[in-house]
């Protein structure tokens, strides 16, 4: 598993999820509080986070840490890739890598090549994807929650 924030003008560095389950508490342990709070301290009052949803970034746990880091956590629907940005950049990537002379042929070599292309990935591209929140958002209300097409 990765993790990686963008934003408009900036991103992060991509972060690998090594061995094991995520859990609520490693997820603190190991997004929120060495990336995300940092992102946030960057940013300013305005940040606001959005994840995906996952069942690991519900719990009362996380919910309690981004309360007490001051951390505003956008609240959309869940299982809605269509509104999240990151899942084009996750496409992204995974075509970058797919797209090499040298595919990767065990973990090592996929976290290399994923921190790679992660690195090379414009940053004019995650801020086309963020940009294109407002009409995700519009087309998704004029659709009533349904399939966006694109």
């Amino acid at each position: 598993m990765v993790w990686a924030g963008i934003m408009i003008n900036g991103h992060m560095l991509l972060h690998v999820v090594a061995n094991g389950t995520m859990t609520g508490q490693r997820y603190i342990d190991e997004v929120l509080l060495p990336h995300v709070r940092l992102f946030r301290g960057a940013v300013g009052d305005k940040f606001v986070f959005m994840d995906d949803n996952a069942t690991c970034h519900r719990t009362l746990a996380v919910q309690d840490c981004l309360d007490s880091e001051g951390i505003q956590r956008l609240v959309w629907p869940a299982h809605s890739p269509d509104l999240n940005p990151i899942e084009n950049v996750w496409d992204a990537l995974g075509r970058q890598v797919a797209g090499r002379n040298y595919l990767p042929k065990n973990k090592n070599t996929l976290i290399r090549a994923l921190t790679e292309e992660w690195d090379k990935l414009p940053q004019q591209r995650l801020d086309n994807v963020v940009q294109s929140m407002v009409r995700r958002v519009e087309c998704c209300i004029t659709l009533h929650g349904g399939y966006i097409p694109y």
